[in-house]
């Protein structure tokens, strides 16, 4: 689904990704892991375009995206979502507007269909009868819920986790992980999730790559990914991702 091929990118005079290879699989959740400002942010906003690579390409299916701009990027952009860490709400709508918001700007849907799909992805987040709050009012965990209803209510091809469970407590964090888990075994959208929760992460991805010194050093199955004798992946995995590896500059 998505295929990053050499991808270098340098922010700020240091070079973050050195040449990344790295294929999503369709259909699949694969989780991005490693060392606190490591660059896995950064690896995510070339998959969507929202930053071109200095060199290297990356493929949206058959397209090659890294230098498109405009409609023909807009138009790629479409099979896409994203939640963000924040879930990037809008404080001056209520839940059920920033819900329906891309199915009116991007969509131009009108009328009764939009009620009925934004009221359809607030019951199956678990947000049914919230749809008159404000995100204010609302917890965390509710946020993540309702920056995840928005996500899913373009029906995309592919949806990218940034983070989702930041700032949440242990329970929380579980609850939104069982959710997004859900949701991509239900609609089977490609997920492509950044997290730092290790272990947790293991249960529930069917993918783990990892990112180190600006490179992809590892992509396995959750099971095979923790069996690697890799001595600074072990050491990483067993204190939790807290520590920042060598390379570790932008997040």
């Amino acid at each position: 689904m998505i295929k990053l091929v050499g991808v270098e990118k340098t922010l700020g005079g240091q070079p973050v990704l050195q040449g990344v290879d790295l294929s999503i699989p369709v259909g699949k959740l694969t989780t991005i892991i490693g060392g606190s400002g490591s660059g896995k942010s950064v690896l995510l906003k070339h998959m969507i375009g929202l930053l071109q690579p200095d060199r290297g390409e990356v493929w949206v299916g058959d397209t090659e995206i890294s230098r498109l701009s405009g409609t023909r990027l807009n138009d790629v952009r479409k099979r896409f979502a994203m939640l963000f860490q924040g879930a990037a709400l809008f404080d001056s709508l209520s839940v059920f507007e920033n819900v329906a918001f891309p199915l009116r700007e991007k969509l131009r849907m009108k009328g009764p269909a939009v009620s009925q799909r934004v009221e359809e992805k607030l019951e199956e987040v678990g947000l049914a009868g919230m749809g008159h709050k404000f995100p204010a009012e609302l917890s965390g965990g509710m946020r993540k819920r309702a920056g995840l209803a928005r996500a899913l209510v373009m029906e995309p091809e592919i949806i990218l986790f940034d983070e989702p469970t930041t700032g949440l407590d242990p329970l929380m964090a579980k609850s939104i992980h069982d959710l997004i888990v859900a949701m991509q075994r239900r609609f089977g959208f490609t997920a492509v999730m950044v997290s730092h929760e290790i272990p947790e992460i293991f249960g529930i991805s069917d993918w783990v790559a990892m990112l180190r010194k600006g490179k992809i050093v590892l992509m396995a199955t959750a099971a095979e990914f923790q069996r690697t004798t890799d001595p600074e992946i072990q050491e990483f995995i067993s204190v939790g991702g807290t520590v920042s590896l060598p390379g570790s500059l932008v997040g």
